[in-house]
């Protein structure tokens, strides 16, 4: 039976993606750095548990030798996605994970010709929010007659776990980025854009997430920005490592999550809809585990891929709770 390793599975988003890989009925091993964490948890969900860090790269190899499918959970992704998929490359096995860092699609990117050659297959982004907006972005630019420009926003409800925040430092730490006539550069301009999700336009700012790369490999729309809306405690402040873990299931049922894609044609017509799902955190261990079964299943293909190019641009809408408002 082939087998998944969850690479970061006792943190907040990678014990919720554990729990779900179980109910999948999947053949899991649980992996990480905190040899009492992990134990825990394996002997919670029965499963099989395996300590190591990710510096030394013959003993990653030895680790992943048994293994078909790699779930990164761990962030920051930038200290630990290259490791794991330069091993994952090495042994011909196929690297997932959960991130929003554009850098690592970035990292992905340049990779692809070293796992073209090993068929290792590189996917950056299985959760929310660069499936369901491949999915639509796809699916609309497919309605449109010569798109030139794509605009993504997202509405980003409710608080955020301490791991997301510590991650969403090294979004702004890429810098400011949109892509131009097919090239990601330095953004020129910072201003604000406004956009409805479905109840009045709200201000959103510009900010460089995966999607900038995703959305480009799976449309080939030349010129992609990528905005913000950013309500409750979302984005926080101060000392991160005093975060809760995560909002409870309580706060996660209140905050639903809704992201907007919006295409204007070569003759100036511009076209949007609303992709609206359960809230992130619910929705990145559905969507995870159904891109890894998939992938386990044997849909897969080698090299840098997205999830719409590799599983069809209605993937985003097998994952329950999820529906597309049109205007």
């Amino acid at each position: 039976m082939k087998t998944l390793l969850i690479y970061g599975a006792t943190g907040y988003t990678g014990r919720m993606i554990a729990e779900q890989a179980t109910s999948a009925g999947l053949n899991v091993i649980l992996a990480g750095r905190n040899p009492v964490k992990l134990h825990e948890l394996a002997s919670e969900l029965k499963l099989q548990a395996s300590v190591f860090t990710l510096d030394d790269a013959d003993r990653l190899a030895q680790e992943l030798q048994s293994v078909s499918v790699v779930l990164n959970c761990a962030g920051p992704f930038a200290q630990t996605a290259e490791p794991l998929m330069k091993a994952c490359i090495q042994l011909g096995i196929h690297y997932l994970d959960i991130t929003a860092e554009i850098n690592v699609y970035r990292l992905a990117e340049s990779l692809n010709e070293s796992a073209l050659s090993s068929g290792s297959m590189l996917m950056a982004g299985v959760g929310w929010d660069v499936v369901p907006t491949d999915s639509l972005s796809v699916m609309l630019a497919q309605q449109v007659n010569t798109p030139v420009r794509l605009r993504i926003a997202l509405q980003v409800a409710g608080s955020m776990s301490r791991g997301s925040a510590i991650s969403a430092g090294e979004i702004i730490s890429a810098g400011l980025l949109a892509r131009v006539n097919g090239v990601l550069t330095t953004k020129a301009n910072s201003a604000t854009e406004w956009f409805d999700f479905g109840e009045g336009k709200v201000e959103c700012l510009p900010l460089s997430f995966g999607d900038l790369v995703t959305a480009w490999h799976s449309t080939r729309i030349p010129n992609i920005e990528m905005y913000v809306h950013v309500s409750g405690d979302a984005f926080p402040s101060g000392d991160l490592s005093q975060l809760p873990d995560g909002p409870t299931p309580e706060e996660r049922e209140k905050s639903i999550a809704r992201a907007l894609v919006e295409i204007t044609a070569a003759n100036g017509e511009i076209h949007d809809a609303v992709i609206e799902t359960v809230n992130g955190y619910s929705y990145t261990p559905l969507a995870a585990i159904a891109a890894v079964s998939r992938v386990l299943n044997g849909d897969h293909q080698p090299g840098f891929q997205t999830p719409a190019k590799v599983f069809g641009p209605d993937f985003a809408l097998t994952i329950p709770g999820t529906r597309i408002i049109t205007r």
